[in-house]
């Protein structure tokens, strides 16, 4: 199949123009493989999945980057993680930019290596799966919201057009019995398997590790540790929370959202299109899917930090809160396709509390919702679900 194009491409060509070595990170079949070859396809191109070509990286590294005198693309390096020392050493002799591409699926293998070996050497950054918009490029029915909701954003669903539900499903097979079985500490794949399930039923909530690990049968500081596993492959992310002092946000709960929406509806046993469309869950699923969209939307942009949600004890919430260095946006994520006044409701509460602070920065309220048509409301910008690309998320 002909390559499309990803929105990452433009950060990623310019990035190699300054650093000697650009890391590009993601999950499992995020389209990394197929990215780097379309976009470098003068360079050499190896892969350390092959048994072979992993052996002489960790055996011969030096022999093994003599191969590639004017650069390589490697591909799933956390495989040799001791070649990036052997590479700091040769770009320390000669820092032309773009030299090396290396790639890695498993993160938490990956960050290690480059954090010891090459920072100030490198660039990273993350291809997440398909956003709405990368997702038009193919020829794919775009324009039921629970349809994509549940298809989710993996490359592979989209281009050889699988059931979705066996493709994930294998997926999560090959995550568990692969991946996280290499990660030291995880010794019980059953539990973190059980541990998964009920991590998707609680996306979009903040998270209580103590009530989590009660659930799965494990303690306070497995679940703490098994979550990082999971946001460190690119499964979840944590949203922390906003507050105006630093000292309080860093000890309020963050939430949890789920990258691929697909994998959630897989995880819940969800079955169909149809079957989302009438769950009780499929509000926070929506959200999930909102916060990941904009999430992919940032990240891919070159801007990864700045997401928070908003909790007062009392009742207030804000599901997404973008902070810029002088202004902030505040959503509110509706799965209906029809507007209701009380959605709006936070969104003023949030105003008139941020009215008392001293240094008010400047708000932009928006709400996202199940419907198609973009409306503007007063001091709101209503924003249908098909229209969330065609916004600047970045204040």
């Amino acid at each position: 199949m002909k390559y499309k194009p990803r929105i990452l491409e433009t950060l990623v060509q310019r990035l190699e123009k300054d650093y000697p070595v650009v890391t590009i990170t993601g999950p499992r079949q995020s389209g990394k493989t197929t990215f780097c070859r379309a976009l470098f396809p003068d360079k050499p191109y190896v892969s350390l999945e092959p048994i072979d070509q992993r052996e002489y990286a960790r055996v011969d590294p030096r022999g093994f980057l003599a191969e590639y005198p004017e650069g390589v693309v490697i591909d799933e390096i956390q495989n040799a993680p001791d070649l990036a020392s052997y590479i700091q050493g040769i770009v320390d002799d000669d820092p032309e930019p773009g030299r090396y591409i290396v790639t890695g699926s498993q993160h938490f293998g990956l960050t290690q290596a480059v954090n010891q070996s090459l920072a100030g050497r490198t660039a990273i950054v993350h291809l997440l799966p398909l956003s709405l918009d990368e997702a038009a490029a193919f020829d794919a029915d775009i324009d039921d919201l629970w349809k994509v909701v549940f298809r989710g954003g993996y490359p592979g669903i989209y281009e050889r057009k699988p059931d979705p539900r066996r493709w994930l499903s294998n997926y999560l097979r090959t995550y568990i019995e692969r991946d996280v079985r290499q990660v030291s500490g995880i010794g019980n794949l059953e539990a973190f398997t059980r541990f998964v399930t009920l991590a998707a039923g609680r996306t979009a909530q903040e998270i209580n590790y103590s009530s989590l690990g009660g659930d799965v049968g494990a303690s306070h500081n497995t679940v703490r540790a098994w979550m990082s596993v999971l946001e460190a492959s690119f499964i979840l992310f944590r949203l922390p929370a906003w507050h105006p002092n630093l000292r309080k946000q860093l000890v309020k709960s963050p939430k949890v959202h789920f990258i691929d929406s697909g994998l959630v509806c897989c995880l819940l046993g969800i079955r169909s299109a149809d079957d989302l469309r009438h769950h009780p869950l499929r509000g926070a699923i929506f959200e999930s899917w909102v916060a990941a969209e904009i999430y992919k939307h940032r990240l891919h942009r070159g801007e990864g930090t700045g997401m928070y949600h908003f909790r007062q004890s009392r009742g207030l919430e804000i599901d997404l809160i973008l902070q810029g260095s002088q202004d902030l946006i505040a959503c509110e994520v509706k799965s209906a396709a029809t507007i209701d006044r009380s959605f709006f409701r936070p969104l003023q509460q949030f105003d008139n509390l941020l009215e008392r602070m001293t240094g008010r920065p400047r708000v932009s309220n928006r709400l996202v919702f199940g419907g198609d048509m973009a409306q503007k409301r007063t001091e709101t910008d209503c924003i249908g679900w098909q229209t969330l690309h065609g916004q600047s998320w970045l204040p």
